[in-house]
């Protein structure tokens, strides 16, 4: 088994006033060569942007890129004709494909909109673009882990295009949990939104991350009530 820890201060950091990220992998700026991705995962970017303020209309090509509102309200608008606004419950995704281009913005005037911005390298490319949204309310289960995304259509979250399946544990203190890997030659990301967790002897607390190699059921202890994001991402890019 490996272990890659990516601790929350250790992250790259951007401020452009309007927007303060937090990059886990390189991203724009931030180039760190020993953190360029984890497989098939290339971007976690931990997003805070200012009332009223976003990103203005800018184009992706082959990369599926996942947004999950942690807080507040975000507009989104995009070439394939989409209008709508996504929210703390809610996730987004979009198969950039043969392009698009698309604009996102705080819809709140009065509080900063938080956001995680994740892009997972496709298994095909110059497919189609498409465009997904979906309440995450009828997936949730207490005091587990349940998928949000995976690589098929009729199954439970939204899908990709990519071998990859995500999930959310809201997880309460003094609890064990455990995963097991879904392809055996996949990797395992795991990020704290919340709370404190031990896993694999790891002390892991707000926004850390940590990548795992080899191992095909991993566990989880909460030291308090806690929210993580699972990542099962191949390791292998074709």
């Amino acid at each position: 088994m490996e272990k890659l820890v990516h601790k929350s201060e250790t992250r790259g950091k951007s401020n452009l006033g309007w927007l303060d990220s937090k990059h886990t992998f390189s991203f724009g700026s931030y180039q760190n060569e020993e953190r360029i991705n984890f497989g098939a995962l290339r971007v976690i970017n931990d997003d805070h942007v200012a009332p009223g303020m976003g990103f203005g209309t800018h184009p992706h090509r082959d990369m599926e890129i996942i947004s999950i509102p942690l807080e507040g309200d975000l507009e989104h608008k995009d070439s394939m004709g989409n209008k709508g606004i996504i929210k703390e419950g809610d996730i987004q995704v979009m198969s950039a494909g043969k392009g698009i281009t698309h604009s996102e913005f705080n819809s709140n005037n009065d509080k900063p909109v938080k956001f995680l911005q994740i892009w997972v390298i496709p298994n095909k490319t110059n497919v189609e673009p498409r465009y997904q949204q979906l309440s995450l309310e009828s997936l949730k289960k207490e005091n587990d882990f349940y998928q949000i995304l995976s690589p098929y259509e009729k199954d439970e979250g939204v899908w990709i295009h990519q071998n990859a399946w995500f999930h959310i544990g809201d997880l309460k203190r003094n609890e064990s949990y455990s995963y097991e890997v879904k392809d055996k030659s996949n990797g395992l990301y795991v990020f704290v939104i919340s709370g404190k967790i031990e896993t694999e002897q790891e002390l892991l607390e707000n926004r850390d991350g940590m990548g795992i190699k080899g191992k095909d059921t991993l566990t989880f202890k909460s030291l308090e009530e806690s929210k993580v994001l699972l990542m099962e991402v191949p390791l292998k890019l074709y």
